[in-house]
């Protein structure tokens, strides 16, 4: 009769390493905020010069609160304006508002500093690049192709797309599925603590803290890892890639 082998085969524990990044948008990709406030009193001056006639400083918080209360994408914030205001929406001063408004955000509208250098490196190692925004759909694709962008994510998910706002982990689940991947092969990054960090962790990915756009003054993000500079996330995906 034959003797029988027993054979104990060991494997190593698999690694997973990062193999894509999803990033918020606004405060995260572009200073948002910033060009907000530089079209916003572009358009109060013009309206002024139009015939509106109103302290400027007062204008301006009067608008930053109408989009606090109705959203930053809220596209009649100047015809509310005016109505609450005046009580009547003048085309005439409407229109030099809006006018004024654009040319000065496509002038503000830029990257922070280290983006393009931080996304062509990751690129060259090969990781996939998303963006997760709670923005709509259009608007979004508008500010990417304004900073030439359009070509660098894929997929590009807005709230248009998923419905629902961050932290529901529906546009998150979205995305892995888009790219093909699991929770832990993915960072995910933005501004916003509440709802970059509580989302993308709740269904068991990384988190980056983007605190160079933090507009709350957050002092406990409860990301994995907090940034100054964006260019920090190709030395995290480094560190993490060669344990």
């Amino acid at each position: 009769s034959t003797k029988s082998k027993t054979i104990y085969c060991f494997s190593k524990p698999l690694l997973l390493m990062i193999k894509a990044i999803i990033f918020d948008l606004d405060n995260t990709l572009l200073d948002f905020v910033k060009m907000k406030r530089f079209a916003v009193r572009a358009a109060v001056t013009a309206m002024n010069e139009a015939g509106l006639g109103v302290d400027e400083k007062k204008a301006f918080d009067d608008i930053f609160d109408l989009y606090l209360n109705k959203g930053w994408e809220h596209q009649q914030v100047f015809d509310d304006y005016l109505q609450q205001t005046t009580g009547k929406v003048s085309n005439k001063v409407l229109a030099a508002g809006i006018v004024s408004y654009r040319r000065a955000r496509e002038a503000t509208l830029l990257v922070y500093p280290n983006v393009n250098k931080t996304l062509i490196e990751l690129l060259k190692m090969g990781i996939k690049l998303a963006v997760v925004s709670d923005a709509p759909s259009r608007e979004a694709w508008m500010r990417l192709y304004y900073l030439n962008l359009h070509h660098i994510f894929d997929p590009v998910l807005t709230y248009d797309d998923s419905g629902s706002k961050k932290p529901s982990p529906k546009p998150f689940m979205m995305a892995l599925k888009e790219l093909n991947l699991s929770a832990k092969e993915v960072l995910m990054i933005g501004d916003w603590p509440d709802r970059d960090v509580v989302g993308a962790k709740q269904i068991g990915m990384k988190t980056i803290f983007a605190k160079y756009g933090d507009t709350f003054g957050t002092t406990d993000s409860g990301a994995d890892w907090d940034v100054e500079d964006i260019y920090e996330v190709v030395r995290i995906v480094k560190d993490v890639n060669k344990k």
